[in-house]
């Protein structure tokens, strides 16, 4: 077992040689990766600035004439991810720690994302504590506020990296002893306005045999989603909430980039889409929406969260990069429509009811989707539970037109 620790040895080696002994007392192995660009290390590292600048396609000495931080941190980011990669490859990283202020946050999260989830990933830092999307990404890096600076070694700092270090221990040396079935994994998208839809379909597939991983379609979660789909972890896709390009078009908080819809296209696997949650855009507090925005229709969701209905235009021009996006796709792929509402407040009474804004919607997929893309039209609202049934249903069929649907 082997623990990789990245951190900059020019400024932070007495705690990084703290943090290795007390993995070490443990009996793990630790190989220290340096990625301190402006002095030389405190003790000889495994991984030299050196190699790590190399592997990012530059030099330590070059970064140092340079003088640029910002672009210093960058490349030893990218460096110290090809260094991880090759580490995990080669079998001789179980579990990777970092810590340090807001420049090691960056460069050792940059490489703790590079790896495949699941594989431990700690991240000690004084910017645990506020918005960490920057470093945790898509990945399952786990942050840890350091409450005093990463700043020589004291009573403080050294019970919490103590913490840290023997957390490492405990994730790289244990298995979990329960019993794990490895089926066919089928990758969902929810809201909480779509959660009735999600949680029929999900029933219905874990009845025949697949394993169902859910994501939230908060950005990070659509991202997520298409990261598993690239690495193969997942096997099929129940794209049912794809609000996260209501957000990327027009401008709210949840986007997830305009990549998204088109992993599972790209490897071929069966997905079966749909249009939840497009009759809104995310913000947070009502005091926080852009003034552009003051003449529209919005929902409290709660304190936090604020909801902006779309407008015909924009159904309109989602309808056209959704078609987009599942024309491309190289493997079966459906795309289902709920004729009387895309979310759990788009239907009559609601507050985002609209029936000219989800007519255009429909309008625009139904004039820009190919052929190739089968079209399921059902006359209910996505929380029906016969629409749920009906998605879940054709990727199922879709599943074993392929060769790979379980045996049940």
């Amino acid at each position: 077992m082997a623990v990789v620790i990245v951190g900059t040895l020019d400024t932070k080696g007495e705690e990084i040689s703290f943090t290795r002994d007390v993995i070490e007392s443990q009996g793990i192995d630790v190989h220290v990766v340096d990625v301190g660009v402006m002095d030389d290390p405190e003790f000889e590292p495994e991984t030299t600035a050196s190699k790590v600048a190399e592997a990012a396609g530059t030099t330590l000495e070059g970064l140092r004439e340079t003088g640029d931080r910002g672009e210093a941190m960058e490349a030893m980011g990218e460096g110290a991810a090809a260094v991880v990669t090759r580490l995990h490859d080669d079998g001789t990283l179980d579990g990777i720690l970092g810590l340090g202020g807001s420049g090691n946050t960056s460069i050792a999260t940059t490489a703790m994302r590079a790896l495949p989830v699941g594989v431990p990933k700690l991240m000690v830092s004084t910017m645990a504590s506020g918005d960490t999307e920057p470093y945790v990404g898509s990945r399952d890096v786990m942050m840890m506020y350091s409450v005093a600076d990463i700043e020589g070694l004291n009573q403080l700092s050294r019970q919490v990296i103590s913490n840290a270090a023997l957390a490492m221990v405990g994730m790289v040396a244990n298995e979990p002893d329960v019993e794990v079935e490895d089926r066919l994994t089928i990758g969902i998208t929810m809201f909480g306005v779509t959660t009735p839809c999600v949680q029929a379909a999900r029933e219905y597939l874990e009845e025949r045999g697949y394993e169902t991983i859910v994501f939230h379609a908060t950005g990070t979660g659509g991202r997520a989603m298409e990261s598993l789909v690239e690495e193969e972890v997942i096997d099929g896709v129940l794209d049912i909430t794809t609000t996260e390009w209501a957000d990327e078009l027009v401008g709210g908080v949840l986007n997830a980039g305009p990549h998204r819809l088109e992993a599972a296209g790209e490897r071929g696997i069966p997905q079966v889409v749909s249009t939840g949650a497009l009759d809104m855009v995310n913000f947070g507090p009502r005091g926080s929406v852009p003034e552009e925005f003051e003449d529209r229709k919005f929902h409290i969701h709660n304190p936090q969260v604020t909801l902006m209905r779309t407008t015909p235009k924009e159904t309109t021009k989602l309808g056209q990069i959704i078609a987009e996006k599942l024309n491309a796709a190289t493997g079966p792929t459906a795309l289902a429509l709920p004729l009387s509402g895309v979310s759990m407040i788009d239907v009559e009474g609601e507050d985002f009811y609209d029936p000219e804004a989800d007519v255009a919607l429909f309008d625009a997929l139904r004039e820009h989707l190919d052929d190739d893309v089968e079209l399921l039209e059902l006359k209910t609202d996505i929380n029906d539970e016969e629409f749920a049934r009906t998605l879940a249903e054709k990727l199922d069929e879709y599943m074993r037109a392929t060769g790979i649907g379980p045996d049940v």
